[in-house]
């Protein structure tokens, strides 16, 4: 698996497939994203697509202080011209992407600030389990710049009150409300961070491999439909589902479970 200076990638092989932890290391600038760890992150990501027993990532910061604290200021503060800000900032959008779009679930594990990209990262991800000690907001305004890419995504997470709110105020917000708001979908202790993530991995290898990856698929699918196409492409996805022998394991396992508890009464 590529390395970079900035981006650590370790593979732990499970009973029942793999878990990527990916996590952003540059810790003296709160993981701030600089160039370098946007090129590192698109390669972890890339890579990890040929591991065909991998089931999740988990995506985090090093250390116990940021997950990211946003892009770095001091690449900020070197752009020259327009066309260098929309060069950086397609790069913090492929970066977003290429998280929405990793076939796999992606699990944000939020362990400490969280701010401007680095929350448009973590609602990236497809769940968020977050230190009761995270805090989030989206300051972009106060720096002379409005929020971007996939600040997009907000509106449909935490509604279009919230997201004013968040990125016309500039505000930080706790845990806690980002978890009344809807931005994260678990907080837990401090020191109870790795056991939460771990329910979440557990819950995913509880599901079936091809299942969880068709049903990512196509949530991503309904994000650009209409109610009526989302339905017709559910139907779609469903029957693509028999093209794998999952739904025949599945239902001779729960078919031997009933046939074990009527013996047992």
């Amino acid at each position: 698996m590529p390395r970079s200076a900035q981006v650590h990638i370790d593979v732990e092989t499970r009973e029942g497939g793999d878990v990527a932890f990916v996590t952003l290391d540059n810790q003296k600038r709160m993981n701030s994203f600089t160039a370098a760890m946007m090129k590192g992150l698109l390669a972890a990501f890339e890579s990890l697509k040929s591991d065909k027993k991998l089931r999740c990532v988990v995506l985090t910061g090093a250390g116990d202080r940021a997950f990211m604290a946003g892009a770095d200021i001091h690449e900020l503060a070197d752009i020259a011209y327009p066309a260098e800000a929309r060069a950086f900032i397609g790069k913090v959008h492929d970066c977003c992407e290429a998280v929405r779009a990793f076939p796999v679930p992606v699990i944000a594990r939020i362990n400490g600030v969280t701010l401007g990209a680095g929350v448009e990262l973590a609602i990236s991800c497809d769940l968020r389990v977050a230190s009761e000690t995270a805090t989030f907001g989206m300051p972009e305004v106060r720096i002379g710049v409005p929020s971007v890419v996939e600040a997009a995504l907000l509106p449909g997470l935490i509604g279009w009150g919230r997201t004013r709110e968040m990125l016309l105020l500039g505000e930080t917000f706790d845990a806690a409300e980002a978890l009344a708001m809807g931005l994260i979908n678990t907080v837990a202790p401090a020191d109870g961070l790795d056991a939460a993530v771990e329910k979440r991995i557990a819950a995913i290898f509880a599901g079936r491999p091809e299942a969880i990856k068709l049903q990512k698929s196509l949530m991503r699918r309904w994000e650009n439909l209409t109610t009526k196409e989302a339905i017709l492409a559910g139907a779609e996805t469903f029957a693509e589902a028999y093209l794998t022998d999952e739904p025949w394991q599945a239902l001779d396992a729960w078919r031997s479970k009933r046939a074990r508890q009527k013996v047992r009464t």
